[in-house]
Parts: structure tokens; sequence; C-alpha cells
């Protein structure tokens, strides 16, 4: 049977209340009669109920999470940094996946604050939630931070990367091997692939190269079909598209192009050259590896937590913006072509 706080104050010799201090840490106690304390509850290995120490403490521990997918291995980093800050300020983590969707991701946004979190931080969030004034209502009662947004809200701390200079790095890369002719890959309803769009566009319209038809949708961006749906465009485009490089707005989509590339005889980088972005742990066990972006994934997480617990006890809004690093691997080199 499970240990009770009336079993662990029988045990130790003390008042339920006593209990309850030592547990929560709100109230000095002596030394001697917390170390008793301390050995009764491992002793009965007593499990504190959490839910009733937020209701005595009028204060929840708990943060919400809203990922679009849990399938791109760059939102599992992501989490892992969060989760390791929280961890050291007692906070707990619930995840609710939007699945890249603005009604889901709304929904997971309102089933977080029925159950009274402390404070909400979402990763990539869809752009038709803030056009539709959705979070501007909601930051009037809740602490949120936002990672990787496009747009700019008031007090709404922010953590991000640079990516408008990353893309830019990337693509400056593939010009500078003498690619004149780059595909740029991307996907439907993030901020992230818009940044990057942007980039490329301004880029190759600088340099006399830009060709909308080498801005290619692959449509969903962070799912199980990512991949094939990448390669299977790919195919299809370079039949008919003389392309030297392809520039693609995550390493899922710079696998399919991999792939694409292998089923239709391309060498890897003598025919084409491919880089990615983010630097997810798949890319550098595919072969050949992969030249991407590092989006610094793990800090991206430990920072959100951490102006996110900044928030809630101060009020204050910060913003925090991230260097990317070019990652140089097997898949790029110069225009043979």
């Amino acid at each position: 049977m499970k240990a009770t706080i009336i079993d662990v104050a029988a045990k130790a010799s003390v008042s339920v209340a006593t209990v309850s201090r030592v547990v929560n840490g709100n109230y000095p106690v002596k030394e001697e009669t917390r170390q008793r304390v301390m050995r009764a509850i491992e002793e009965l290995r007593y499990v504190p109920n959490i839910q009733a120490r937020e209701l005595n403490m009028q204060k929840s521990t708990t943060i919400g999470v809203v990922v679009p997918s849990l399938y791109n291995m760059f939102f599992a980093e992501v989490i892992n940094g969060i989760e390791d800050y929280l961890s050291r300020d007692s906070y707990s983590l619930l995840l609710s996946c939007a699945k890249n969707n603005p009604k889901q991701e709304a929904k997971c946004i309102n089933d977080f604050i029925s159950r009274n979190v402390s404070g909400i931080i979402v990763i990539s969030p869809n752009t038709e939630n803030i056009e539709t004034n959705f979070y501007e209502q909601l930051v009037q009662h809740q602490s949120i931070v936002f990672i990787n947004s496009y747009a700019k809200l008031p007090n709404i701390s922010y953590v991000s990367n640079d990516e408008d200079m990353g893309s830019r790095m990337a693509l400056q890369y593939l010009l500078d091997y003498g690619h004149k002719k780059i595909l740029f890959l991307r996907g439907i309803n993030s901020d992230s692939y818009q940044i990057k769009e942007d980039a490329y566009i301004e880029i190759m319209k600088k340099k006399g190269l830009y060709n909308p038809a080498y801005i290619v949708n692959v449509g969903e961006g962070n799912g199980t079909e990512t991949v094939d749906n990448s390669m299977y465009k790919l195919m299809d485009m370079m039949l008919n598209l003389d392309a030297t490089a392809i520039f693609t707005c995550n390493d899922l989509m710079a696998v399919g192009a991999v792939n694409a590339c292998k089923k239709m005889g391309l060498q890897i980088p003598r025919d084409m050259s491919i880089i990615g972005y983010d630097n997810i742990s798949l890319s550098h066990v595919i072969e050949p590896k992969l030249t991407t972006m590092d989006q610094n994934m793990f800090a991206l997480g430990t920072n959100a937590a951490e102006l996110l617990i900044e928030k809630i006890q101060t009020g204050k809004n910060k913003k925090v913006v991230l260097d990317n690093i070019l990652i140089e691997r097997d898949t790029t080199g110069p225009c043979l072509r």
C-alpha cells in the first residue's frame, strides 16, 4: 500500500505540518527533525503528491511545451535542452504536439491553460495563430516564450537562431563553389521556412540568378513522409531543371535530396551538392555525411527555459538570438558542370 504523509509523520514522530515543511522547503525546520523526517520518507518510500503540494503553495511547477512534430529530431534536441534546465529549478514538463496544424496548436495551448501550467514554450509557432491575435490575447494572463518565430509580439520572450544569416551563409558557401542553379526546398506552415525563403530570394535576385521554378514546397516538413516527399518531388524537378546544388530548410528534406540523387544515379557532390539545416544526429550517420547549418538545438532549449522562468518570476521579457555554424561534411563541393 502506498505510504501517505500521515504515515511519514507517525514514523518520524512529528506533525503532518512538519513533514509538509520538510518536503516543500518553505519553512525552517530543525536539522535533527529534518533528518528524522527524511529517514522516514526514505524507509517508507513516500512520494509527495505534487498536485496537493501545488495547491498548498498556490503555485504550479509545471511548464507546457508545444512542438510542431515528434518526428523531426531537431525538436527532440530542443526539448532535451528545455528539460535539462527546468530540472535544475524543480519544474516538470508537459509536452503536446501541434502536428503542424494551427487549430491543433491553439488546442494544445488551451489544454495547458486548463491544467494551470506556470508558463508555455512554443517551438516554431504557427503564423496563422499569430495573425489572428490568438497569442496577443493569451499573453495578458500567461507567460509565453517563442522559439524560432518569424513574427514578434509584445509581452513575449523570444529565443531564436539567426536563420536569416545562417541561410545567407549557406547560399554564399554554394555560390563560392561556383553553383548558380540552386534549388530551394521548403515545407508548409513554418515561420522558419519563410525566413530562409526570403533570404534565398533576395540573394538570388541580387546575383541575377533567381528563378521561381527553383523553389520547391514538399508539403509537410517535419513528418514521417518528409524524406520520401522530398525525394519524389526532386526526382520530378531534376528531370526538367539543370540544377547543380540544393539548399534545404531542414535535414529531413536534405536526406530526401540525397536519396533522390542516388535513385537518379547522380554522384554527390560531383553531380549535385546538397546542404541541409539543423545538424540533427541523422546528418552525420547517413552516407555521404551531410553538410548542414548547426542550429544550436540544445542551447535553444536551455535559453528558452531560462527566459520562461525569468518571465514567471519577474514578468520581464527578453530576446536571445544564437548564431548558426556551418558544418562542412561530404555532400558539397565545387560545381563541375
